[in-house]
């Protein structure tokens, strides 16, 4: 009988492994590029700068603060010397390490509240989707963003 349970148990992982992108099929370089949010209101560039790994908005698809009608600025951002700095290429992603098969180790910042949250990053099926996890303390507390790789935009490495 354990037999037959721990086969229909492996019999399982395999069917949800189906798509999955293992450690083998992950290099550190696959981040890189352009990534469109999950609100599909900024785009966002990751790139590599010594080990570690970065991300600034690159584009938004409103540029413009309606209240002032000048460029958006970092309005949020609990350091007020920081507020007219402007939200266009704002770095949101820093001191990400790649191990095995996640970015992790670093933080990212919301610019829509001005927080910042540890955070990690991954491929959950294939590399045109990267899942961002932002969490206060430890993971489970925390929120999940999906990011769609910009069409044209291949794996640099």
């Amino acid at each position: 009988m354990k037999k037959l349970s721990l086969l229909i148990i492996i019999m399982a992982m395999g069917v949800f492994a189906g798509n999955t992108v293992t450690a083998q099929d992950v290099e550190a370089g696959d981040v890189l590029g352009i990534w469109l949010n999950e609100d599909k209101d900024a785009q966002i560039k990751i790139y590599k700068e010594n080990k570690n790994y970065f991300g600034k908005i690159v584009w938004l698809k409103d540029p413009i603060d309606e209240e002032t009608g000048k460029p958006k600025t970092d309005k949020e951002n609990p350091d007020e010397s920081l507020h007219k700095v402007p939200t266009l290429g704002l770095l949101i992603l820093k001191n990400f390490e790649f191990d095995e098969d996640e970015w992790n180790d670093g933080t990212i910042y919301d610019p829509k509240s001005g927080k910042t949250y540890s955070c990690y990053m991954i491929f959950p099926d294939g590399k045109e989707k990267l899942k961002i996890r932002g969490y206060i303390g430890i993971s489970l507390l925390g929120r999940t963003s999906y990011w769609t790789r910009e069409k044209g935009q291949n794996v640099m490495k």
